[in-house]
């Protein structure tokens, strides 16, 4: 398939594997972003590509995986009140609360219904006006334009019923903290090229100039990834440290202006909290002043739920790159797909249920 195939060429893979080889003096650890890009790493068996001496670590790009619990127990008790439509992508159906997930309280009796965009759940409200319809709105500065553009619709055709439950974050924070972190074993970072599409560059620009770190802006194919640990080896192996777009054929340096536009109208930064991450400043979305209204936690008596993490999953240090699914001693055990302890093990983009999947299950 044209523009597909020809990023998943084995002969151009094994070059760059050799290129990779012969630049690599010393010991190097370098992050993925990018939950999607995980899934290709781990499916295309692409580590193995590599020297022993570079090392991938796996990190905090699946929206899914840093919902906070406390957030799916908010919209498994929304969606239990009487009246409500709960509209969802299908990946947080599965995803744990602290006592059920979405998926059972449906099969109890609540109105889930899983959307493929916001639009359609806004759709749902238009043609339900006695009931009232809850997006779960997850995810990073990719999907958060649709969002905004939801509530922004709602308002200009005088649609009442139709909130927003908001667990929106964004990247480059998430990176900095992870930097500033004691422990940090990060020196190189393959950027989001589907987050970029959107922002465009310039953050991760001034992410790689403040921290003095090599950062490669990469698609999602192998070869893709694999030009970009080259580029970072190279940096680091030079003692360089700046931006590098190699998406430029999807990704500009100023992004797609109508969405940033849209994001600006509808959405305020604030401090967001992540799954096994904690709270961190400036990194997420909030409804503005101007659009509270479609605000679900304002709209429901959902504020006092709070909800610990699992003492069992070490999906935080996953995130941050500390540690691999298969140092948990619940990996393949009491978590497995069919029974995941922490979203990690979810999503399609979830680094425990990629490891399980594709097999790198060294279970001790």
């Amino acid at each position: 398939m044209k523009y597909v195939d020809e990023f998943r060429q084995l002969e151009l893979a094994e070059n760059l594997s050799n290129q990779i080889t012969k630049v690599t003096t010393r010991s190097w650890k370098i992050m993925e972003v990018c939950g999607g890009q995980t899934h290709t790493i781990l499916q295309y068996g692409l580590q193995d590509l590599l020297p022993e001496t570079v090392e991938l670590l796996h990190g905090p790009g699946c929206p899914v995986c840093v919902t906070p619990l406390e957030l799916i127990d908010k919209a498994i008790a929304i969606a239990q009140q009487a009246g409500v439509i709960l509209c969802s992508f299908g990946d947080m159906l599965r995803v744990p609360g602290s006592k059920t997930d979405l998926l059972e309280a449906r099969a109890y009796g609540a109105d889930v219904r899983i959307v493929y965009s916001p639009l359609d759940a806004l759709a749902i409200a238009s043609k339900n006006p006695e009931k009232q319809v809850v997006f779960f709105a997850v995810g990073f500065e990719t999907t958060a334009p649709a969002n905004a553009m939801s509530v922004y619709q709602a308002k200009r055709q005088g649609i009442k019923n139709f909130f927003l439950l908001c667990s929106q974050v964004t990247v480059p924070p998430v990176m900095a903290s992870i930097l500033q972190a004691p422990n940090n074993l990060v020196q190189a970072f393959i950027g989001p090229g589907h987050v970029c599409c959107v922002t465009g560059c310039r953050e991760y620009e001034a992410l790689s100039r403040h921290f003095r770190i090599p950062i490669v802006i990469a698609g999602f194919e192998p070869l893709d990834i694999l030009e970009a640990i080259f580029q970072c080896v190279v940096q680091l192996e030079n003692g360089k440290a700046h931006l590098q777009n190699r998406y430029s054929r999807a990704v500009t340096d100023s992004g797609n202006q109508p969405a940033l536009r849209i994001l600006s109208e509808v959405f305020d930064v604030s401090d967001r909290v992540w799954r096994g991450l904690g709270t961190i400043p400036k990194s997420g979305f909030k409804l503005s002043n101007a659009y509270k209204d479609f605000d679900a936690e304002k709209r429901f008596p959902v504020q006092y739920i709070t909800a610990p993490e699992s003492k069992i999953c070490i999906s935080g240090q996953i995130l941050k790159g500390l540690k691999k699914p298969f140092e948990c001693v619940a990996f393949g055990r009491q978590c497995t797909p069919e029974h995941p302890l922490g979203a990690t093990m979810v999503s399609s983009e979830g680094t425990c249920a990629n490891y399980y999947k594709f097999g790198i299950a060294q279970i001790t």
